[in-house]
């Protein structure tokens, strides 16, 4: 008698929740992702002189954008998109490049056309640079991949704090915002205790939805901004002019491109640990192709360079949910935000306190995650510790001291990318591994990747 194969299982991954499971979960990383978002066309916006409804414009011009790069990053074709579980939005790296270009210009009026015009330049350099960066996953054993997951949890949680500081990371925060973020933190931690199965897995976004409630009374809620905003408003392409080119512009976004991949880079790898899927070459070529793609055609919708948010690894990481197609909700749903701004304006009546007390969850679940993988590389071994311990060092100066490489003894073109902790470390890590586990004797000592553990338990 012969018996039936049954159907290869699919991979969580690539498992389609139902209707309201997606919905609900997406909307999730909606909240998570919102503010880094926006921030970057908030501050841009008001550096270059623009009024408020052009800054409302360009914020809209974000999330519709954030929305298309998502989606090609989670849903992908051919050989375009990674298809994991990973947001796309304004990379903040590009601030300060931006008003950097800004100081540049007799007008800083004129700054978009000039940025917009170096992003698209930018963009293709990095679509055509992607399978070659696919190629150093090699380069990023236990000891490396552990190191950046550690320190993309670490670079976040100041974020966290700023947060709770209504955004004044200058500031002391205030007793109305500490008392926020830890009812915040509290509900999401005690919902994670008692709740289970699907509730338990949108914990954060019922803290989120408390805390703002409880924000009311005490008058942390503004909805001046919902007052005024449109109900439709399309991001007209090239709305602010068509796009200029100018030599120092178009070569400082192609140094931030090559900074944003290796961030984006360092995310796949942690998020492939995460969800059981490693992320190999075929894989990070194709994020790659999603995010460089996405920076080249955002600026036609006057959006500015994408790539992977870390903010969403921690919610996958804490969730436990790894379907690519919530991701992928969440980024249909920042597209129609885009398309209308009164839509937009509610996720932002969510104080800034409330999202701080949630991000301690999410951003401090990444870090863990980066120390539990330095644990399995072995850091009882000398040459380990010390290739984690100089690289966490090295990617924690830019976190600690935003002033450190400000000096005119660091050059403008390495302090784009040592201004980056992620980056900083990340390459530190590479080479410290090739100086202990490639080169000369130390080859012999090289520790394999976690994927080949992970892959000999399915076998089993």
């Amino acid at each position: 008698m012969v018996t039936a194969s049954k159907p290869p299982a699919v991979h969580p991954v690539d498992e389609l929740p139902r209707t309201g499971r997606l919905l609900a979960t997406g909307l999730q990383h909606v909240a998570a992702s919102y503010a880094g978002v926006v921030a970057p066309p908030l501050v841009i916006g008001a550096y270059v002189g623009l009024s408020p409804a052009q800054v409302t414009f360009l914020v809209g011009a974000a999330l519709f954008t954030a929305g298309i790069a998502t989606l090609l990053q989670t849903i992908g074709f051919r050989k375009v998109g990674a298809r994991l579980p990973f947001v796309n939005g304004v990379s903040f790296a590009g601030v300060a490049p931006v008003l950097a270009i800004a100081d540049q210009q007799a007008d800083k009026r004129d700054t978009l056309p000039v940025v917009y015009g170096a992003v698209m330049v930018a963009g293709a350099l990095g679509f055509l640079l992607a399978p070659y960066f696919g190629r150093l996953v090699r380069f990023f054993p236990p000891v490396v991949s552990g190191t950046v997951i550690t320190l993309i949890g670490l670079s976040l949680l100041p974020v966290a704090f700023g947060w709770i500081q209504g955004g004044h990371p200058e500031r002391p925060a205030s007793g109305t915002n500490l008392g926020l973020a830890g009812a915040t933190l509290a509900i999401v931690l005690l919902l994670r205790r008692l709740l289970r199965g699907f509730a338990r897995q949108i914990a954060v976004l019922l803290g989120l939805v408390a805390g703002t409630l409880l924000a009311i009374p005490a008058g942390a809620v503004h909805t001046d901004v919902t007052r005024h905003a449109a109900l439709v408003g399309f991001p007209t392409p090239f709305h602010f002019g068509a796009p200029h080119l100018q030599p120092g512009a178009v070569v400082s976004m192609c140094i931030l491109m090559l900074v944003c991949m290796t961030e984006s880079t360092a995310d796949m790898l942690a998020l492939g640990e995460i969800v059981d899927r490693p992320a190999d070459e075929r894989t990070i070529a194709g994020g790659l192709r999603a995010d460089t793609l996405g920076s080249a055609l955002s600026p036609l919708f006057n959006g500015f360079a994408n790539s992977a948010f870390a903010q969403n690894i921690g919610l996958v990481a804490l969730t436990g949910v790894r379907s690519r197609f919530t991701v992928a909700a969440c980024g249909l749903m920042f597209a129609l935000l885009g398309l209308s701004p009164a839509f937009a304006s509610l996720i932002a009546l969510v104080p800034q306190p409330v999202l701080g007390g949630a991000g301690l969850v999410l951003f401090g679940t990444v870090a863990a995650s980066g120390i539990g993988v330095l644990v399995k590389a072995g850091l009882e071994r000398g040459d380990t510790m010390l290739i984690a311990a100089v690289s966490l060092g090295v990617g924690l100066i830019p976190v600690v001291s935003r002033t450190f490489y400000a000096g005119p003894a660091v050059p403008e073109t390495l302090r784009t990318v040592l201004n980056s902790g992620v980056s900083a470390g990340c390459l530190t890590a590479v080479l410290l591994n090739l100086a202990f586990h490639h080169l000369g004797r130390g080859r012999d000592r090289e520790v394999p990747r976690p994927r080949v553990a992970a892959e000999e338990k399915r076998m089993i």
